[in-house]
């Protein structure tokens, strides 16, 4: 674990590592970041009237955690060796929840630049895959747990309503550039930011696209300031991830004045101080849309 150790504490490097596991003849993978342990299945209470997805609770060290059944999550068949059989215990956006997956086999540790977003021909706007490794003449499928966690509960989505709680908000002319490489969270916050006002949006699917337009503005012989007025990253992205982006951002003398606010699944006390490293001006954990646009107001108002 000393390894994993290493990149808990670095930050910027634009590497991650991965915990692959199997659903079926499938390869899968989720960031080490998000998983506190890898145990034995142990008995599950079922639940009543819960969601298909979810095969019940069980207790772990006294906390009681539901267990999502991700081959079920996938439409995917049941395992034929129940002994090999794992439960991923995970902690993102504030929840911590158990998945069950058919077998863990190893860690990897890979850059995000060796990681494909996957094409708009297989991925759709309800996509469960976020990107695609391929390794070793095979393909890891890097799954989108945040979406699977809303599609079982919707409420721990991003909601506009505590948007509107914030009173009438008048339009505001700044202008914001948002990294996030969900096209299900892209279109979740430009209704919600437009809801609080802002409504000079400029998108891009991961940190290396970002990057480059924020590059071409000061190319263009523009002050940055003038043209952006804050930048929005999620941390988890193909080609670049938020932390490297937002190290670009503050080592780069043209771009450093632009403030810079993390939005991700990962704010937790224990990766916090990986946003500070890289200069982030604030680090707001999803879904919490009403304290993200309280940052925006008070960085740019």
């Amino acid at each position: 674990m000393d390894q994993q150790k290493g990149i808990l504490l670095e930050s910027g490097t634009n590497e991650l590592e991965i915990v692959e596991f199997s659903i079926g003849q499938s390869k899968f993978g989720i960031n080490v970041i998000k998983v506190k342990e890898i145990i034995q299945p142990v008995q599950v209470t079922k639940i009543p009237h819960s969601h298909p997805n979810v095969e019940g609770i069980i207790e772990i060290r006294g906390e009681i955690l539901p267990v999502v059944d991700v081959a079920k999550a996938l439409g995917y068949p049941q395992s034929d060796r129940p002994l090999e059989e794992k439960y991923i215990v995970t902690e993102f956006n504030q929840t911590k929840l158990v998945f069950h997956v058919h077998s863990v086999t190893q860690i990897h540790r890979i850059s995000w630049e060796h990681i494909e977003k996957p094409s708009g021909m297989y991925q759709g706007l309800e996509s469960q895959i976020t990107g695609v490794v391929k390794m070793n003449d095979q393909m890891i499928l890097l799954l989108d747990f945040e979406k699977i966690v809303v599609d079982i509960n919707p409420d721990s989505g991003i909601n506009i309503e505590n948007v509107k709680k914030l009173g009438e908000r008048e339009r505001s002319e700044k202008k914001l550039v948002v990294a996030e490489d969900s096209p299900l969270l892209r279109k979740l916050l430009q209704e919600t930011l437009n809801e609080a006002g802002f409504v000079h949006i400029e998108f891009f699917e991961n940190g290396k696209d970002a990057l480059s337009y924020l590059n071409s503005i000061v190319e263009s012989g523009k002050a940055i300031e003038d043209e952006v007025q804050l930048l929005i990253t999620d941390v988890e992205m193909p080609q670049m991830d938020g932390h490297h982006l937002t190290k670009q951002i503050k080592e780069n003398q043209s771009l450093s004045v632009l403030p810079v606010v993390i939005f991700s699944s990962l704010i937790t006390n224990d990766l916090r101080h990986k946003g500070q490293m890289v200069g982030a001006s604030a680090q707001i954990s999803k879904p919490e849309i009403n304290l993200l646009v309280e940052q925006i107001d008070k960085h740019i108002l």
